[in-house]
């Protein structure tokens, strides 16, 4: 049990798990054990007049313990014998004798049985604390395994969703113009995003994704893989909240939905700003909810235009996300008649059970 400590790092362990001490050099432990018997036979010299009769291991006792508690069972074996045999000696009549009569050994039976359950409730204790870090040590590396093999998983995933999306465009390429050449386009484009954020999207411990730096990454991203460098992008965030890892994905694609329809859309002829806000609306309850929004300075929507009616798949991907997500995305044009703005709303917390994906 000791000996599987000493592969342990020391800055991994506390000062109990530690215990032993000086495992690798036992002279020490026994060194102390000498020196302490010795400290408490002049401690017990030293208060032989302020002592009533009958307190022969008086000051025996405590190097006994600090000695097995600080270097184990062997040591403070040692001590015991050692501070036994001074106390029988010099201090159980007859004195300076090794006489055994019923006094002394009631006295050493005394002293035996107290100094054995002792040093067995430490001995026992630090093996506790062994046993305890080496768990710990193993829970660790287990957690450690398994946030490598989730990132390894999430990247091939990634890796295999970048290759279907390179094979589609390849196909698209030998196709001539037209809605099918288009149409696979757009998903070489959609798989290329998902796989992109699948490398980073999850975390091993489950834990939630900030919104607002997870919106600018997705946004970000987006203009990238679009090339457009004509396009300037601004961001504010007015929110503190999270998204849950199984929101994560339909909240890209509807966002990058909506980046990608402005910049071929809006900025067909030319480039411009780009704005994304992320805002949070309404009280810590089930009536919170999250407002991105996508707004562009182009030409705007064609009048008459109704989301529902639109014969664009990417728009009608977008809605039939944002329902997943228990949301709503709109289009229009500005107030300001100065380009048109996208809005997500999404919950700010889902109902128990639901999945987005449904």
């Amino acid at each position: 049990m000791f000996k599987a400590l000493r592969d342990l790092p020391p800055d991994s362990l506390t000062f109990l798990q530690r215990l032993p001490l000086a495992r690798r050099r036992p002279w020490i432990g026994y060194g102390v054990a000498i020196l302490s018997s010795v400290a408490g036979l002049l401690l017990r010299w030293a208060v032989e007049g302020a002592l009533p009769d009958g307190f022969p291991y008086i000051t025996f006792f405590p190097p006994v313990i600090l000695t097995a508690f600080f270097f184990g069972v062997g040591p403070g074996a040692l001590a015991a014998l050692l501070c036994g045999l001074l106390s029988w000696y010099f201090f159980i009549p007859p004195v300076e004798s090794f006489a055994l009569d019923f006094r002394a050994v009631v006295a050493l039976a005394f002293f035996l049985g107290i100094v054995v359950v002792d040093i067995a409730l430490v001995h026992w204790m630090q093996i506790a604390n062994a046993r305890l870090a080496l768990e710990q040590r193993k829970s660790a590396e287990l957690a450690e395994t398994r946030e490598m093999l989730f990132k390894e998983l999430q990247h091939r995933v990634g890796n295999n969703l970048q290759m279907v999306s390179s094979l589609l465009t390849l196909q698209q390429r030998g196709m001539a113009e037209g809605e099918g050449k288009q149409a696979l386009a757009d998903a070489s484009r959609r798989l290329g995003l998902i796989g992109r954020l699948q490398r980073t999207l999850y975390r091993a411990d489950g834990a939630q994704l900030p919104l607002g730096s997870y919106i600018n990454r997705i946004a970000q991203d987006t203009l990238d893989a679009s090339g457009r460098r004509d396009i300037r992008y601004l961001f504010d965030e007015k929110v503190q909240g999270t998204l849950e890892a199984k929101d994560a994905v339909p909240t890209a694609l509807v966002v990058a939905e909506a980046i990608s329809n402005a910049v071929e859309h809006a900025y067909a002829d030319g480039g411009g700003p780009l704005e994304v806000t992320v805002v949070e609306n309404g009280e810590e309850n089930e009536d919170r909810c999250y407002i991105i929004c996508i707004q562009d300075e182009g030409i705007g929507l064609p009048d008459g235009f109704e989301l529902e009616g639109s014969d664009s798949l990417g728009l009608r991907i977008a809605c039939t996300l944002a329902k997943g997500l228990r949301g709503e995305f709109t289009l229009d044009n500005r107030t300001d008649g100065k380009g048109a703005i996208a809005r997500l709303v999404i919950p700010g917390s889902q109902p128990e059970g639901y999945d987005a994906a449904a």
